[in-house]
């Protein structure tokens, strides 16, 4: 039987051309039911407060870079979304006195105008989000050289390298976006041998960091969370980090606070990477398929999804 056309943009996949059923199940899970999910290689984790919540997330930094020795270089993987977890990381580091010598940081994506990255004065680059609320902050004495940053660049090769180089992802951290991705993992778009089905799992994991297009929902949710609004603002492409990598990641730790995705997305997810419902149109449920995955919620943000009129 033929997929259903997508309802937000007919000439790209997403988690609208689910069947209604799984759609039905997830939107009836209720806080404690999707706690409930849990199962071995994935877990559900909450937080009663939004300090608590970005503290623990501050800390998954801590950790990783504690693992770093000259012998045995580690680091962690950080998104843009959420960013308010970066100054808590620098004033840890800080408090600590926590030599970061040996620590590594990749960043997950950025944005691509031209078929080039922005530069760091671009007001959305992600690079300078990453620099101003965490890395400039930290003491100079403590903080790790510039060649244990690893930012990607439309040019992929060295950043691609550096997750062979010798060097453990720890954790890779990551939000979810109102199209059910991580970093910029997107749908694909509806054309060529991919017009009638969406990747297999199996095909979409093969992918690894690259430039791509963005769905219409991430161009209009960046505008959103970060330009006011503005879609005129929003680059229509952007490098991301690949599943290719993000299986190099020892655990993988997605965050939703309950600003970049709904009170749906939030559970629909979760309830495919419990019941190992891996479908490419919804990139995030792939992660059903790694060995160490945790979410963490933000009780405050999970809502609900019952019908309310504003």
């Amino acid at each position: 039987m033929p997929r259903k056309q997508s309802v937000l943009a007919p000439d790209w996949w997403d988690y609208t051309t689910l069947e209604r059923d799984l759609i039905e199940a997830a939107a009836r899970l209720t806080p404690e039911s999707l706690r409930k999910l849990s199962r071995p290689g994935f877990r559900v984790v909450f937080y009663d407060t939004l300090e608590e919540f970005y503290c623990a997330e501050a800390l998954e930094y801590i950790h990783a870079w504690k693992e770093a020795t000259p012998d045995n270089p580690a680091g962690i993987c950080g998104p843009i979304g959420p960013t308010e977890q970066l100054p808590l990381v620098a004033r840890i580091v800080n408090e600590m006195g926590l030599k970061l010598h040996h620590a590594h940081f990749w960043g997950m994506d950025e944005w691509v105008i031209g078929g080039r990255e922005v530069p760091v004065t671009h007001p959305l680059s992600f690079e300078r989000c990453d620099r101003q609320l965490c890395f400039d902050r930290i003491n100079p004495r403590l903080v790790m050289p510039d060649s244990n940053l690893h930012f990607p660049k439309a040019d992929t090769r060295d950043y691609r390298a550096s997750w062979d180089a010798g060097v453990r992802c720890v954790v890779m951290q990551g939000g979810q976006g109102d199209i059910k991705h991580w970093a910029f993992n997107d749908p694909l778009p509806r054309r060529g041998r991919h017009k009638h089905a969406p990747p297999t799992p199996e095909e979409y994991r093969r992918l690894a960091t690259r430039v791509v297009d963005l769905h219409p929902v991430t161009i209009a949710q960046n505008a959103r969370t970060s330009g006011g609004g503005n879609v005129t603002l929003v680059p229509q492409q952007a490098i991301t980090v690949g599943p290719v990598e993000t299986w190099k990641a020892q655990k993988v730790s997605i965050w939703h606070a309950g600003t970049h995705d709904n009170p749906f997305g939030q559970r629909l997810t979760a309830f495919m990477i419990s019941k190992k419902l891996a479908d490419s149109a919804v990139p995030m449920s792939l992660l059903a398929d790694h060995p160490n995955v945790q979410f963490n919620y933000y009780r405050g943000g999970l809502g609900t999804c019952d019908v309310s009129m504003h």
